[in-house]
């Protein structure tokens, strides 16, 4: 059972959390707080876990983790893949020894339910068998979306209110857990406790506008092809890892992956690869809108210079 990590002791300062879209700034804010408040960075992205794609993911550079210690970041190999309850199990005993180091630790990332599960918790459902998922997804196939949302809310209306258009991976395992349990997926996550108690932790999200974000995604793409993005999908692919592997859908890689084999130019593959970064950077600013609301936004420069300097 996760236990609360209430801070209790007046010498131990909040934990910073700081998300946000991909190319918002997040990292550079989390190394200047760092290098500021003898800090350390944790690693809250579910891609930069990987160590296959440093360059497509925007990891961190040799040359900015020797500016303050980084956790996290390349910790897993490609073909093992990684769940919230993974990272969250990896990530607390780092906090720990953050923590019993007398250093403040900086979270930082664009996974939106890494957050929520540090700040929230993360349910401890009981697995659910190989014969209900089967018999869900046919369910599902037979209904559609709109028909199964709303026999989903006959089960856990919570869910079927919260869970976002198009999301079948979360429709479905709401309905799973309801059926193998007879406990709604929502009723074991109010039964959650929180690992970081409500005093624990601080919160900002980056939220550019939209023009002034886009933008840095585009110029992003660049700067990763020159940084040795063709590279890395190559090796990557070379692999032959699953298709269905979590890193397999990280943002670039197929576009790239394509150029590869023939079926692009590159200029087309960056094009679409910068669409595709656009879109991303818009479903996470919209995850964190809705799931995040009461914390402080960041908008621009100005915003963040002010949030520096108060912290």
């Amino acid at each position: 059972m996760i236990q609360s990590r209430a801070v209790t002791d007046p010498k131990t300062a909040p934990v910073l959390l700081i998300a946000g879209p991909t190319a918002s700034g997040k990292s550079a804010l989390a190394l200047r707080l760092a290098e500021r408040l003898n800090g350390e960075i944790v690693n809250a992205d579910a891609l930069q876990i990987y160590a296959d794609l440093r360059v497509v993911t925007a990891s961190p550079t040799p040359e900015e983790e020797a500016l303050a210690p980084h956790h996290l970041f390349g910790a897993a190999d490609g073909a093992d893949g990684w769940s919230v309850g993974r990272w969250l199990g990896a990530a607390l005993p780092v906090l720990d020894a953050i923590a019993a180091r007398g250093r403040r630790a900086v979270v930082v990332g664009g996974t939106g339910l890494y957050f929520r599960a540090l700040t929230q918790g993360l349910a401890e459902i009981p697995a659910v068998p190989a014969a209900v998922r089967q018999a869900a997804a046919e369910t599902f196939a037979r209904l559609g979306e709109d028909a199964f949302r709303k026999a989903l809310a006959e089960r856990d209306p919570r869910a079927a209110a919260r869970i976002e258009v198009g999301d079948r991976q979360r429709l479905l395992r709401a309905w799973e857990v309801a059926e193998a349990t007879g406990k709604a997926l929502s009723d074991w996550q109010a039964d959650t406790v929180a690992p970081l108690g409500p005093d624990g932790w601080r919160a900002v999200v980056l939220e550019p506008q939209r023009g002034a974000l886009y933008a840095r995604c585009d110029a992003r793409l660049h700067a990763m092809i020159e940084a040795g993005a063709l590279e890395e999908v190559r090796r990557l692919t070379m692999r032959e890892l699953d298709p269905a592997a979590p890193i397999m859908k990280a943002v670039g890689v197929r576009e790239l992956a394509a150029h590869l084999r023939g079926e692009l130019t590159l200029p087309e593959a960056v094009a679409l690869a910068q669409q595709e970064t656009r879109r991303y950077a818009k479903r996470q600013t919209t995850w964190f809108r809705n799931q995040t609301p009461g914390w402080p936004r960041l908008a621009d420069r100005a915003d963040v210079e002010r949030y520096a300097a108060a912290t």
